[in-house]
């Protein structure tokens, strides 16, 4: 449904749908997990944990952003023929259909073309979320990790680090997560992982992932891989120990760089490629000398 307040432009940019169809303020200020997404389906594969943990709740609520207008996606089968526009709609009714299967509070598209995103002097969206944060106030926010190999992922992570470092720290998230999509994070020292535990919930996990056709239809099979990299994640975390869990998802802790406004994106996430170097060579060393 359409977002009903007379002055709902002013509270946040975007379409907005609520599956429960209450008031958009209502739906907005319930809010506990936000996941922001470059592309229609990145919340239900990299921010599936949130979904998962508000899912049936009525005092734990997810909201999803989705940024770009799907335009740009590709089209293959049976969708081969549409035009970028009639693409667009599909993919954002498919991400529609989600929240509804999910049960999220709320549903944001934004529409931008993946050229905003990606350049750096355009500041709209980080705008834009300003909006959004100031009117959800969420505890926890999913979105791209910074060593994700897409350009439009670390766009829309970078306008969301800054739309957060503007609000004042008591007005912030207290937890900021960084999620696999292109580069997963098993490469991290398990010490800075945060894993997070979706066992259970395999049938909502498949029903969400389902939902986009247009892109599985054309040989992608998101819906597997996902699965799979969840399920390698909980199986090759410890090899010593039976299976505490059969669907995980890492993210990376991203909490320090909304903590310290001074600490340097780029410092930070060398430092943690940095770490896992030492690690692999503190393994050889008692074997190689070179």
């Amino acid at each position: 449904m359409p977002a009903d307040p007379a002055n709902a432009e002013t509270l946040i940019p975007g379409r907005i749908f609520v599956p429960d169809q209450k008031p958009l303020t209502v739906a907005l200020e319930r809010t506990t997990h936000l996941g922001v997404g470059a592309h229609h389906d990145d919340l239900e594969f990299m921010a599936f944990h949130g979904i998962a943990h508000c899912f049936g709740k009525s005092d734990q609520w997810f909201a999803g952003v989705t940024c770009t207008d799907g335009k740009g996606s590709s089209r293959s089968g049976a969708f081969a023929n549409m035009t970028p526009e009639q693409l667009a709609e599909t993919r954002t009714a498919e991400q529609v259909r989600a929240a509804e299967i999910g049960g999220y509070g709320a549903m944001i598209t934004l529409d931008y073309p993946s050229s905003r995103i990606t350049n750096p002097a355009d500041v709209a969206l980080r705008d834009d979320l300003v909006r959004i944060l100031k009117a959800t106030k969420p505890e926890v926010v999913y979105t791209h990790n910074p060593a994700d190999k897409h350009a439009t992922h670390i766009g829309v992570f970078a306008a969301l680090l800054d739309a957060i470092r503007s609000l004042s720290p008591a007005d912030r998230p207290r937890q900021l997560i960084g999620c696999e999509v292109w580069r997963d994070l098993d490469w991290m020292c398990d010490s800075e992982k945060v894993r997070m535990d979706a066992t259970g919930y395999d049938q909502l996990a498949s029903e969400l992932n389902a939902v986009f056709a247009s892109q599985i239809a054309g040989g992608k099979r998101y819906d597997l891989a996902v699965a799979g990299r969840r399920s390698a994640n909980a199986t090759f975390h410890e090899p010593r120990e039976g299976d505490a869990a059969t669907q995980v998802l890492i993210g990376m802790d991203l909490t320090p760089l909304i903590l310290d406004d001074r600490l340097g994106v780029l410092e930070f996430t060398m430092e943690r490629i940095r770490r896992f170097g030492d690690e692999v060579a503190a393994g050889l060393s008692p074997f190689f000398k070179t």
